[in-house]
């Protein structure tokens, strides 16, 4: 049965949706089926992978609102081993449309429970807040993933993202667990970058990724041409660090 991932951070900018779109090619290519849902009403993992948000069909939010099945939303792309749930604008409402609905915060763990053994892994792709989508992602997920920027702030919402997670381990979810944290738009020539790798060490440190992901043009880039880095530029080193990130991933998970 695959694992739920969840790839959170309440703050915007942080490379969230690059190591969404780029991890899940990284580990589709190292022979693992991989489905990647955009449950972030940006939609950006959609047009990451070459996705039209407007191409009609099932997506992300019929899932949250009980509309349609997982399957009828499923879209195979021509990236090796993975699908995609696509995120459509319809998805800014359903904030608002899951208030009503009884056990809100468990729709998108329902919806994805039939499609969960087709995969080696599930990736959620959050939007930045902490509102009703994420609370289902967290609900759904086995795990979350935080990608972090080198900053002082992130140390802030760091410790408010944990404390949103053991809110959802106390409430709904007892078996969650932090993936692991992933720094991103990374330059190790800077002070500050040292620093706040310290300080995430101090509390995280088997959780921190060996991988870091550095700037870099060709990744900025990609997504406008709505392909994940490896297919846009292989020899690129966002290519090589996700190509890496998704090694130590998997041999993570088979320690696990």
């Amino acid at each position: 049965m695959g694992k739920i991932v969840s790839i959170v951070n309440q703050k915007g900018g942080v490379g969230k949706t690059t190591t969404a779109v780029n991890l899940a090619a990284g580990i589709g290519l190292a022979g693992k089926k991989v489905l990647l849902v955009d449950a972030d009403p940006q939609g950006n993992s959609t047009s990451g992978y070459g996705i039209s948000k407007k191409a009609g069909g099932a997506t992300s939010y019929e899932l949250l609102i009980g509309a349609a099945k997982a399957e009828s939303a499923i879209i195979k792309t021509d990236f090796k081993n993975v699908d995609v749930i696509p995120a459509s604008m319809n998805l800014a409402a359903a904030e608002v449309e899951l208030v009503d609905i009884e056990h809100r915060e468990a729709m998108l763990k329902n919806a994805l429970a039939p499609v969960r053994e087709n995969y080696d892994y599930i990736f959620i792709d959050c939007p930045p807040s902490l509102g009703l989508i994420t609370i289902n992602a967290l609900n759904a997920g086995d795990t979350v993933l935080v990608p972090i920027q080198c900053e002082y702030f992130a140390l802030e919402g760091l410790s408010q993202l944990m404390s949103s997670i053991r809110q959802i381990k106390r409430l709904y979810n007892p078996t969650l667990e932090i993936e692991g944290i992933v720094l991103t738009m990374f330059d190790g020539r800077l002070n500050l970058t040292q620093q706040v790798v310290g300080e995430i060490k101090k509390f995280f440190a088997n959780k921190l990724y060996k991988t870091a992901i550095p700037r870099g043009v060709r990744l900025s880039e990609a997504p406008s041409h709505g392909l994940p880095i490896q297919y846009y530029d292989k020899r690129s080193k966002g290519a090589v660090a996700y190509n890496d990130l998704a090694k130590e991933f998997i041999k993570r998970n088979k320690r696990g």
